[in-house]
């Protein structure tokens, strides 16, 4: 059974190749190449979660270069760095807004009776996994410090 992501992901190659995309081609080929490295390393068939957590993972570490980039003032890599953004999170589903990561955060806290900042932990894994893909889990964090601080 193929996952319906990495499916799509596939076809995207194709299409990539037809229409000579070589930019978006090089991106959909690296996230191919770390999806298969997944399933090498671990021995499993990934399933869609699995693969929006090495998406995330990816864009993290894009987020990662392009600071390093720009505070060595290479705004051309810095620029590469977020175009390959820009197509791996067409992969990711629609993202959360402001308004509804508050709203879940909330819910959260609610959920694990937490009332302190030595809660923050409950409250994260209770987020971690209801919010995985839909929501920088960087600003979710932010959040819940700011509720519980």
């Amino acid at each position: 059974m193929t996952s319906a992501l990495k499916t799509r992901i596939t076809d995207d190659m194709k299409t990539a190749m037809r229409n000579q995309d070589k930019e978006r081609l090089a991106v959909i080929r690296l996230i191919l190449a770390a999806l298969k490295q997944k399933e090498v390393d671990e021995r499993i068939e990934l399933t869609d979660e699995h693969i929006l957590a090495i998406l995330n993972k990816m864009i993290k570490q894009r987020r990662d270069s392009i600071s390093q980039y720009e505070a060595g003032n290479r705004a051309d890599l810095a620029k590469q760095e977020s175009d390959e953004i820009t197509i791996i999170t067409t992969y990711l589903p629609a993202q959360m807004s402001t308004a509804e990561i508050e709203q879940a955060v909330a819910a959260a806290i609610q959920e694990a009776s937490a009332s302190s900042a030595k809660d923050m932990g409950k409250v994260m894994g209770i987020l971690k996994g209801k919010l995985a893909g839909k929501a920088d889990m960087t600003v979710v964090s932010a959040k819940v410090k700011e509720k519980l601080g």
